[in-house]
This record gives structure tokens, C-alpha cells and sequence, in this order.
């Protein structure tokens, strides 16, 4: 079964870097879904402390609206990592984003991390898939626990471990994104598509989100706030989407009541299988909605 907060919108979720203190000001107005506050890559090692700092802060604020709103901590085995967990723990954000997860006990060695340091319970781990090992053990790192929800595709750092090259259809990286999305939903998880690096490419990215919305991903992570409209279009219903979806609840319930077994939409046959997603996509609405208001 799916985790509880399954529906909640993750269609745009943006990193911004935690070093930059106007960074993390401007992200209270932009439309992202989530936030990444990031302690990895977007700060150097001399200033790492004060951005922990920073971003702990941020998180522990509430200044960020119904944003949902997550800390990137340093990898295991950095320098970095322990103390990014406490502090983390102790900010209460609604996830921790820990890089380079390969395995199943590396996820439950973050939880007791976690937990030791008084973690709240709504404070949840994301878990970065971005190497091969990472990619073959999808299913197992997404079943490690309850307290992981989110599978998110480190997708540069798979391109480097792979040897492959950044191409437009991404055909290197589909292996590797089968897996990781065989393995979220085997285990109910939320999965999020990884970067765009062309800022400059509008086309492009709008191209690779439709690739990954129709792969099966909740969302995408982005770079730049330009990026925010196509993603948030894209990965939700749309209104063509939302009026078939009734028509097809609307027309399998008449069948229903008349005592019929069989049903049809634009002439093509409607099964129960068809009536699960046209509701799962209302409620992608109403959720969306909700997030909203």
C-alpha cells in the first residue's frame, strides 16, 4: 500500500542553495510544490557550518506556507553527515534528502540517527538513488522503512557512474529509471525524475517532463525557478484528463445500478482498473487544490 501522504503534490520540487541567505528568502514566493534546502552540492566545504546554520533555521521557521520543505544533508560517510542529522532533527522539516543511498541499511542507519536525536515523527527521510548499486537495489532501499516516502533520482551523478552521456531522450539512463520506478511502486513510495541542467532550454526540459510523467513520476526536481510552470503543468491532471476521469466514474457507477457488467466511454470498455486511476486523478486535484488553499 501506498504511504499516507502519497497524494500530497510533488510536481515541481526546486533546490536552492543553503549558503545563499537571499536564495532561501526568495523561495517563501515561488509556486514549488517542495524545496530542497541543500547542504551537499551547492556549498562549499569552508562554509558548510554556517549553512547548516542557515538552513536549520529556515526549516525551523514556518515562514514557507504549505511549501513542503526538506534539508539535503551531506552524504554518509562526509565529514558533514552526523552533524547535518542532529541539526536537521532538531529544525523538524518535513524530510531529510540523504544523498547517495545505496542500500537498505543505510536508510535505517539515517532513521536511528534521526530518532536519536529527537526526530518528530513528520519529519521523514527522501531517499537519492544515483549510482548502479543504487539502481539494482531500488525495491530494497524503498521497503527499508516507513519513515522513507520519497525515492529521488540523482540522475548526474548516474550519468557519471555509468560512463554514458547527457542526450536528448535520456536512452542511457532508462534501465536505471525502470528500475528505481519498479521499485518505488513496488513498495508504495513517491519517486521524483531528476535535474534539467539547461537553464536556457525551455523546450527540452518541458520535453523531458512529459517523458517522465509518462515513465510514471510524481514530479521532477529543478534547478532554477524558471523551471516552475512547466513542471507544475505538466505533472498535473489536465482539464481534458479531469473531464474523461469523471465520465468514466459517472459512466461505470450507471452501469452499476442498471445492473450491467460492462461499461463504455468514447466506445472503448471500462474496467474497474480504468476506474481506479480516473479517481486517482481527481484526488491528484483535489490534493493540489488543498495545497493551495
Amino acid at each position: 500500500m501506498a504511504n499516507t501522504d502519497a497524494l500530497r503534490p510533488r510536481r515541481s520540487v526546486l533546490y536552492m542553495p543553503g549558503a545563499n541567505e537571499r536564495a532561501l528568502e526568495k523561495a517563501k514566493t515561488l509556486a514549488a510544490d517542495a524545496l530542497i534546502l541543500d547542504l551537499e552540492d551547492a556549498v562549499s566545504p569552508e562554509a558548510k557550518e554556517d549553512a547548516r546554520e542557515r538552513v536549520c533555521a529556515a526549516a525551523a521557521s514556518g515562514e514557507y506556507g504549505s511549501r513542503e520543505l526538506t534539508i539535503r544533508v551531506n552524504g554518509p560517510g562526509t565529514p558533514w553527515h552526523g552533524d547535518d542529522l542532529r541539526a536537521a532533527a532538531q529544525a523538524g522539516p518535513d524530510a531529510v534528502v540523504v544523498p547517495k543511498v545505496d542500500s537498505a541499511r543505510t536508510v535505517r542507519e539515517v532513521e536511528e540517527a534521526l530518532v536519536a536525536a529527537g526526530a518528530p515523527e513528520h519529519t521523514k527521510i527522501w531517499a537519492m538513488l544515483e549510482t548502479p548499486v543504487a539502481m539494482l537495489h531500488a525495491e530494497e532501499i524503498a521497503s527499508a522503512s516507513e519513515r522513507l516516502t520519497v525515492l529521488v533520482m540523482g540522475t548526474n551523478d548516474l550519468v557519471k557512474e555509468l560512463h554514458a552521456q547527457f542526450v536528448p531522450g535520456r536512452a542511457p539512463l532508462l534501465p536505471g529509471l525502470g528500475l528505481a520506478l519498479l521499485g518505488a511502486r513496488a513498495a508504495g513510495k513517491v519517486i521524483l525524475d531528476g535535474v534539467y541542467n539547461d537553464v536556457k532550454d525551455p523546450e527540452g526540459f518541458e520535453a523531458e517532463c512529459l517523458q517522465g510523467r509518462q515513465m510514471g513520476f510524481d514530479g521532477k526536481t529543478l534547478i532554477h525557478p524558471g523551471q516552475l510552470e512547466a513542471a507544475n503543468r505538466v505533472f498535473a491532471p489536465s482539464e481534458e484528463e479531469v473531464e474523461r476521469s469523471r465520465r468514466v466514474i459517472d459512466a461505470f457507477e450507471e452501469a452499476r445500478r442498471e445492473g450491467r457488467g460492462v461499461a463504455t466511454v468514447d466506445g472503448r470498455l471500462i474496467e474497474n482498473l480504468h476506474v481506479d486511476m480516473a479517481r486517482q486523478v481527481l484526488a491528484t486535484v483535489e490534493a493540489i487544490e488543498r495545497a493551495r488553499g
